[in-house]
């Protein structure tokens, strides 16, 4: 198992793939780092020797912002629109998307499971109807 900024790649997976389970690097990113170092997309990350490991390294550190830096990074951009006020930022709030998708229908992994309003059955509205009809019938007849 190789590490590499602090995450174990898969040996069976092929390194083009196996950089991709960093959070910041892409598909495209790779292609370019894969490019500069000189380094087949198709070798297994088993078959790649360490000094290939280091220009990778030295690559991502030095054109990337990756892992713990980069979450770092976005929590506290949307921190900083809660903060200001911005319409994004109370969107980031109220738990609901931020980037203008309607929520009239969708948006359920955001606001989660649904939740009936104002909706009841036939029965239960009769018996709410008896129970209303039936308790000033009583008031009555003793007023």
């Amino acid at each position: 198992m190789a590490r590499l900024l602090g995450m174990t790649l898969p040996d069976d997976k092929r390194i083009e793939y196996a950089l991709t389970l960093l959070y910041g690097i892409g598909w495209k990113n790779v292609k370019d780092i894969l490019k500069t170092a000189n380094i087949s997309p198709n070798k297994k990350v088993k078959e790649v020797k360490e000094e290939e490991f280091k220009k990778i390294t030295e690559i991502i550190e030095k054109n990337y912002q990756v892992e713990g830096d980069l979450r770092e990074a976005v929590t506290s951009n949307i921190k900083r629109l809660k903060e200001i006020g911005s319409y994004r930022g109370l969107r980031h709030v109220r738990n609901l998307p931020v980037r203008g998708q309607r929520t009239r229908s969708n948006a359920r992994t955001k606001r989660g499971k649904r939740k009936t309003v104002g909706a009841l059955k036939k029965k239960v509205w009769a018996k709410m109807e008896q129970q209303k009809t039936a308790a000033p019938v009583k008031t009555e007849t003793n007023g």
